[in-house]
């Protein structure tokens, strides 16, 4: 199937926590079961939701967020995540019409949804409400015009109560509803304080969700869910940013990938390697040594508070990377792996382990998310990822603070203007708290990739003749 035909839904609620991540899960794998081949977008910033998709679907799953690019970017990453695909399913953010400051619709679901013309099914949470649920839906379908709102489900229903709500809501508001989810308390997927646990660590996960999925099956009308996806027009033309060409070819890139650096944006790894880097995943936490014959590193965010023993006992990890960074190898470290580059990190208890040490200082957990949210990163500098006055966009969350944050960058909220130093950065290192998206900078990838590839030519010529 041509993917400008591509079916496609986006998987709305009234507000975060309504169920729909447990409900995106569940259809996927009904998709699944009928020999589909569904691909998976999360609408916003979120890195671990992405997780659980690929749980689901065996592949990997992007972002989508027009605070990181453009409304043609994004349907050109559209384009390019659904090759091979029958069809897509996005996962909305927030309430539907969250946006950027709290204020606006800029960047919330219903504005991704809109730019790229895809009908929305509401999940709608009914527990302790009945009527008023209809009310609700009503004031969601009306709220913009066109809403895109073309179906619902209803979350926290019971069997027996479910036809009368659904005759209600169906008289009341005119939108179809397309089934029900019961309370499932072993099927709830979990939260903690830094967004959702990871999918890794939920027991007996596999088992979750096709129990979830049985459920869904028996309750949801997944026929005509996918019915109401192929009513999706064609997808709308995007722009293809400048991204193309052969900078990291030769290039091998460590990518720090265990339970303890988990985080990261699948479309800035897919870039490094449509620009032709070679990654090559490693464990901070249960191999010995970096990987042989690597031009630069990428440690990714993650959860490594909760791993600092293991991390700090890891000794000749620790070693080489420090090493490697020392020689001038090119790393980019985002929040958990900007973390663990430091000299020392408490963990949740106030238990200190020793780390890194490439950075001076500790860090240590607050009482409060710090800094949290979007934000422009203007550099000061020429660094790896920018020259002086280059911007990059980003996203922070996280419960810990730096005693060495960087001021290599000046960082601005994108509502109330608000600015902050942040960021270490040189020529061959970026390492701060935020989560950067090379989408909304492309050419940082690719002077990442340089600096790369300067560093093997400078170990090339510093090879003693034989």
């Amino acid at each position: 199937m041509s993917n400008t035909a591509l079916p496609r839904l986006c998987i709305a609620a009234g507000s975060s926590g309504s169920g729909k991540t447990t409900f995106t899960c569940g259809l996927l794998g009904a998709l699944i079961r009928r020999g589909l081949k569904p691909a998976s977008f999360k609408c916003g910033p979120d890195y671990i939701d992405p997780m659980f998709h690929r749980e689901v679907i065996g592949a990997p799953s992007s972002n989508l967020d027009l605070f990181f690019f453009d409304a043609g970017t994004m349907k050109y990453l559209i384009r390019e995540n659904t090759r091979g695909r029958d069809i897509a399913v996005l996962e909305g953010v927030m309430g539907f019409y969250d946006g950027l400051g709290g204020s606006t619709t800029e960047g919330s679901t219903w504005h991704i949804a809109e730019a790229s013309e895809t009908p929305v099914l509401l999940v709608e949470n009914c527990a302790g409400v009945s009527l008023t649920a209809a009310a609700r839906i009503k004031g969601m379908v009306s709220f913009r015009t066109p809403s895109r709102i073309k179906g619902v489900i209803l979350n926290n229903c019971s069997e027996a109560f479910y036809g009368e709500l659904k005759k209600a809501i169906q008289g009341e508001t005119g939108i179809a509803v397309y089934g029900y989810v019961p309370h499932l308390k072993d099927c709830i997927i979990e939260s903690r304080h830094l967004g959702l646990i990871t999918a890794a660590e939920i027991k007996d996960l596999k088992e979750k969700i096709a129990m979830l999925t049985g459920v869904i099956e028996t309750s949801v009308d997944i026929e005509g869910i996918i019915t109401l996806a192929k009513s999706a027009a064609p997808l709308p033309a995007g722009s293809e940013p400048p991204v193309s060409g052969s900078t990291g070819v030769g290039i091998r890139i460590g990518v720090a990938r265990d339970e303890a650096f988990c985080f990261y944006y699948q479309d800035n790894l897919d870039l490094l390697e449509k620009l032709g880097a070679e990654l090559v995943e490693f464990s901070p936490l249960g191999d010995a040594h970096l990987p042989a014959g690597l031009q630069g590193v990428y440690l990714g965010g993650g959860y490594p508070e909760l791993y600092g023993k293991l991390l700090s006992e890891n000794k000749t990890m620790l070693r080489d990377i420090k090493d490697a960074l020392q020689s001038g190898m090119p790393c980019i470290a985002e929040c958990g792996g900007f973390m663990y580059l430091h000299e020392t990190l408490a963990d949740g208890d106030g238990t200190i382990y020793p780390l890194v040490g490439l950075l001076k200082g500790g860090c240590r957990k607050t009482s409060h998310l710090v800094r949290f949210g979007y934000a422009s990163y203007t550099s000061l500098g020429d660094n790896l990822l920018c020259p002086s006055g280059g911007t990059i966009r980003g996203h922070e969350f996280h419960y810990w603070e730096s005693d060495n944050p960087g001021d290599s960058f000046i960082a601005q909220k994108p509502v109330s203007k608000k600015e902050w130093p942040a960021i270490t950065a040189t020529e061959t290192l970026c390492a701060g708290f935020p989560h950067f998206h090379f989408y909304s900078n492309p050419g940082a990838a690719r002077r990442y990739l340089e600096k790369c590839a300067g560093y093997r030519n400078r170990a090339i010529s510093c090879t003693p003749e034989r």
